[in-house]
């Protein structure tokens, strides 16, 4: 009985930190792994490498953590998120506090080997994803500050390679910021009606009629930011065959979100996985051709 009652918890927490939904680790962990590449002339180091993508898994669930804590008292009122353990009770405020800061503890204990420039960016990192949630009470557009949060893994690549930051991290970030805006305002779409019913602000909300022509227009800016960069970084044809796939991907997107249904708006939101999948195999592809 103890050990169902044990089996119990883990599945709660499992759930508390997403492990069962890996999407939102990979919308996180790809604009990371271009940073590692284009840092490492496309040989990052397997050491560094293998810290990004655990950390990126431990912040990732601490950040879903506190994103619940914040919307404990909405979850319940919105459809897709009424299950989630702390809106139903199944796990205590306090257990997820708890939870969330050891994620956050071991994720900045993996960092220490690395440059201490890395340090600075991973408090940096913490404050955005502790503070982000809240964001949604005030700010029109918080997908831009998730922007920033989920991209916020390109300087501390470029840091733990390189010891610095340079010009071309920065340009990624910007990319992610706007790929972000993309990605979010169609997960957006999903919740709308609910968010308005709740007071929750979001782009889908702020954009209204126009909130099609935002994603559009916002992946649009990230392959124009990202063929800049490549352009900076004297890239090849795999680099830019990637992108021309990202936007053959994008243009899928439009198709199953101009209907603004919930399904496809959804369908539109986890298939950006591929997205980053794509621009990430063109450097790969780049890098190793050359």
């Amino acid at each position: 009985m103890k050990l169902e009652a044990l089996a119990g918890r883990l599945g709660h927490y499992e759930r508390l930190m997403r492990l069962d939904k890996p999407i939102g680790t990979l919308l996180l962990l790809w604009p990371t792994l271009w940073a590692l590449l284009i840092a490492g002339a496309g040989r990052p180091r397997p050491f560094v490498v293998w810290i990004f993508v655990l950390g990126t898994v431990l912040m990732r669930s601490a950040g879903c953590i506190i994103n619940d804590y914040a919307d404990r008292d909405f979850d319940g009122q919105v459809e897709r998120t009424r299950e989630r353990p702390l809106a139903t009770g199944a796990v205590s405020t306090k257990e997820a506090l708890l939870l969330a800061a050891l994620l956050a503890l071991a994720a900045f204990l993996l960092v220490l080997p690395l440059h201490p420039l890395v340090w600075k960016l991973a408090l940096v990192a913490l404050f955005l994803a502790v503070s982000y949630p809240f964001t949604k009470r005030f700010l029109a557009l918080p997908q831009v500050y998730l922007g920033v949060a989920f991209g916020f893994g390109i300087p501390m690549g470029f840091a733990a390679v390189l010891g610095t930051v340079p010009a071309s991290g920065w340009l990624l970030l910007l990319a992610n910021i706007f790929w972000a805006m993309a990605y979010d305002t169609e997960y957006a779409m999903v919740d709308r009606d609910d968010d308005l019913k709740i007071g929750i602000r979001t782009s889908a909300i702020t954009f209204g009629r126009f909130d099609l022509a935002a994603v559009m227009v916002s992946y649009a800016a990230m392959l124009l930011i990202l063929g800049w960069l490549g352009s900076r970084l004297r890239c090849g044809v795999p680099y830019f065959a990637g992108l021309a796939i990202a936007a053959g991907l994008m243009g899928y997107h439009y198709r199953l979100i101009r209907e603004r249904s919930r399904e496809g708006c959804f369908k539109a939101f986890r298939h950006n996985n591929w997205v980053g999948a794509a621009i990430c195999a063109g450097l790969v592809a780049d890098y190793y051709l050359r």
